[in-house]
């Protein structure tokens, strides 16, 4: 192996490995598979929306590779090489019912491994899976109590992958007019449009914690709605990165000290 530095992808790796019966372990593993951006290998270069992924035909099934860093798809190929950047996500749906599986970082990182075409359709079929709309009128909020601390983690490594999509978000304790009981993470200041993609991904988070999809409820609220405040006055917040800024560059020739150069 070439890399050993550690991406998400191989810590969740080398703890599905560390204990190979513990299912919470799998599920995050494929969680960070899905979520992670992969550099898959194609044969040439890509030309509009068409993809030509360099196939490797083994005893038991055929094989598209991606790596979760340019610099590892370099070290496996030895050469310049076409490929797309995609997530993984993205790729086990291109994959799925094509009886094609997925070789990850191999030769080059701790997380190398084959995923079997049914893994891979498994892990694409389950990613299809979305949230119930359903409307319900909040009597009382009350602090979070009793989630698994499997749901708590991938709460917030579900969240860290939201970037921009909201400005913060709390999980709460509540209690609906005739006398239901749960718990919400209402997001606060929610980007236009925005809504489906994060209650899809507290879908996501619930589906690979282990947990039944039913246990955590979702809302939005604007931060001057009244309901915001009753949130951080109870609830377990969360921060949703801010999408970077990219750097300004002056324009060439606008500081006197550093006129062009003309070649």
């Amino acid at each position: 192996m070439t890399d050993t530095a550690h991406t998400p992808l191989d810590l969740a790796h080398a703890a599905m490995e560390s204990a190979p019966h513990d299912d919470a372990a799998r599920l995050r593993f494929y969680e960070r598979l899905a979520d992670a951006e992969l550099f898959l290998l194609l044969t040439e270069e890509a030309r509009d929306e068409n993809l030509s992924p360099e196939l490797f035909e083994l005893t038991d099934a055929a094989f598209v590779l991606a790596f979760d860093r340019e610099e590892r798809l370099a070290a496996f190929t030895g050469r310049a090489a076409a490929y797309a950047a995609l997530s993984g996500r993205v790729i086990a749906g291109l994959c799925a019912g094509q009886g094609i599986g997925l070789g990850v970082n191999l030769d080059v990182a701790p997380s190398s491994i084959l995923i079997p075409p049914d893994a891979l359709e498994w892990l694409a079929e389950t990613l299809t899976h979305g949230p119930k709309e359903e409307q319900a009128r909040i009597s009382e909020l009350h602090p979070p109590k009793g989630l698994p601390e499997s749901l708590l983690m991938g709460l917030d490594a579900k969240l860290a992958t939201a970037m921009g999509l909201a400005r913060s978000a709390y999980l709460v304790g509540v209690t609906y007019d005739g006398g239901g009981r749960g718990h919400l993470l209402g997001f606060i200041d929610p980007k236009q449009g925005a809504e489906t993609a994060l209650a899809k991904a507290v879908s996501e988070a619930l589906t690979f914690s282990g947990v039944e999809a039913g246990a955590l409820d979702v809302g939005f609220f604007n931060a001057a709605d009244p309901m915001a405040a009753a949130l951080a006055r109870n609830g377990l917040r969360y921060d949703l990165p801010e999408p970077k800024q990219p750097a300004a560059r002056p324009a060439p020739g606008s500081d006197p000290a550093k006129p062009p150069i003309l070649k």
